[in-house]
């Protein structure tokens, strides 16, 4: 908005809510002592005020309205509803900032986004639960129409402002993290696979990139003490697809730069954390002491093998495959044993329809059917080209400022990640939103490396110490 238009704008919106404010307490003042609805108009204002400034606000806001609906947090069921509103809402402005900045072009990553989203329509009809489907659905094209709209908007020629805010919040994520699980025995993540996925998949490597992008500052030594929190945080979890995702995502990152004693630091503190959770965090209480094999391998049950605890929900999806071998069971949705007489909820996903897969691959595979996976593959397909590009770019240019570098290292971890896990198109799921938008994102700044951009913070700022993060 302009800044003629805001100084005759923001007045008479200042009049009219306290018109409408007075007008409440006068005739209807029930509503005005009712708490609920107090609290909605806070929470409405808070929406409001993150749209005012989108592009430095929203995202922001819709994380942790994602990360409060899956951590449980009060009151009950508010956040769960409050997450499609705020995803909705920043959809639309999304959308009506990329059709008025015309800096913004779609591709064919886009396309094959697009065509993913009619796969997931066309296989609600064969779903038991056609409208469960089509609700997911609507999340699943809400989130693909932000990231491809909103997110952009937050994040390129922002760049600078974006990962130094995601820097820290993973940061102070951290530290909550740490007070939650070490000092109060609290599961903040509920499930400690969810803990494992979000310490390797987001976290760790952008800790990592921060370490990197910290060298010769006084942030750099902060920063060195909260990668090795969000290492043990990650061993606590003992959640082995969290931890391959980190080992591959660092690998990766560490290779790519050429930063090879990094690589083998890292290593020897993921080995010191893990035998400190095992030899001292929770020592066995037999008489035969446990193993490290024993603990992250197998997980204490070395009779199922190596997946084991994964197996049955493979054979079980495989099975499903072939009963519905085109067209799916329905986006977000299983064939389950319940049957249909119940309703589900309109904000989450109900237990009827749903189960465990074990690979999000594999999910969406049983939801949509061998004819409707084939858009999913060819954009999953592109999302590897892409990180592929960017490795290049990466290593060729050394420099540890790109934004290359958080992106690829997050959406590496997080496709290795979906292979053990089902959140990769759980559109409910805080590190979905994060993924697919720094995916979309990541086509930007391919097709601006192609094109001999300097992708060093703003496109423009020269690398230095002093223009880093923190």
């Amino acid at each position: 908005m302009s800044k003629p238009a805001a100084n005759i704008f923001l007045p008479i919106a200042f009049a009219l809510c306290c018109l409408f404010a007075i007008s409440v307490a006068l005739f209807y003042p029930g509503y005005a002592s009712d708490a609920s609805i107090l609290g909605m108009l806070v929470f409405l204002e808070i929406v409001l005020a993150a749209i005012w400034n989108y592009e430095e606000r929203f995202f922001l806001l819709l994380v942790l309205v994602f990360f409060f609906a899956g951590a449980g947090a009060p009151p009950p069921g508010f956040w769960s509803a409050g997450r499609w509103f705020v995803l909705g809402a920043g959809t639309l402005a999304g959308v009506a900032h990329f059709l008025r900045d015309h800096r913004y072009r779609l591709g064919g990553f886009h396309l094959v986004a697009f065509f993913c989203l009619i796969a997931a329509v066309a296989s609600c009809s064969a779903s038991l639960y056609e409208r469960d489907a089509l609700f997911k659905v609507l999340s699943f094209s809400l989130l693909f129409f932000y990231a491809a709209s909103g997110m952009r908007a937050a994040v390129l020629r922002r760049e600078r402002q974006f990962f130094s805010g995601l820097l820290l919040f993973c940061e102070l994520l951290t530290y909550l993290a740490a007070i939650c699980y070490f000092a109060l025995h609290y599961g903040l993540f509920g499930n400690p696979n969810s803990l494992g996925a979000v310490m390797g998949v987001l976290v760790v490597p952008m800790m990592l990139w921060g370490v990197f992008a910290t060298e010769g500052t006084s942030a750099q030594k902060r920063l060195v003490v909260v990668l090795v929190l969000s290492v043990l945080l990650l061993a606590t979890s003992h959640a082995r697809a969290g931890i391959l995702a980190a080992i591959v995502s660092c690998s990766v990152l560490c290779i790519a730069l050429r930063r090879y004693q990094a690589l083998v630091l890292l290593a020897c503190t993921g080995l010191l954390a893990a035998v400190a959770v095992v030899f001292v965090a929770s020592p066995a209480t037999t008489d035969q002491p446990q193993s490290l094999t024993s603990a992250f391998i197998y997980k204490g049950h070395p009779e199922s093998g190596l997946l084991g605890s994964r197996r049955s929900a493979w054979e079980e999806t495989v099975s499903s495959v072939h009963e519905h071998p085109w067209f799916g069971t329905g986006f977000g949705t299983s064939a389950t044993e319940s049957g249909v007489s119940e309703s589900g909820g309109y904000f989450e996903s109900a237990s009827r329809d749903t189960r465990e897969h074990g690979n999000s691959y594999l999910a969406i595979l049983e939801w949509v059917g061998l004819l409707g996976v084939c858009p999913f593959a060819a954009l999953i397909s592109m999302v590897i080209v892409n990180v592929g590009k960017s490795l290049k770019q990466i290593r060729k240019s050394g420099t540890t400022f790109s934004p290359l570098i958080p992106i690829v290292g997050v959406v590496i971890a997080g496709l290795v990640n979906a292979g053990f896990e089902d959140w990769l198109f759980a559109m409910g799921y805080y590190l979905c939103v994060v993924f697919w938008g720094l995916a979309f994102v990541l086509v930007d700044y391919v097709s601006l490396a192609e094109r001999g951009h300097d992708l060093r913070y703003g496109l423009a700022v020269a690398a230095s110490a002093s223009s880093v993060p923190l």
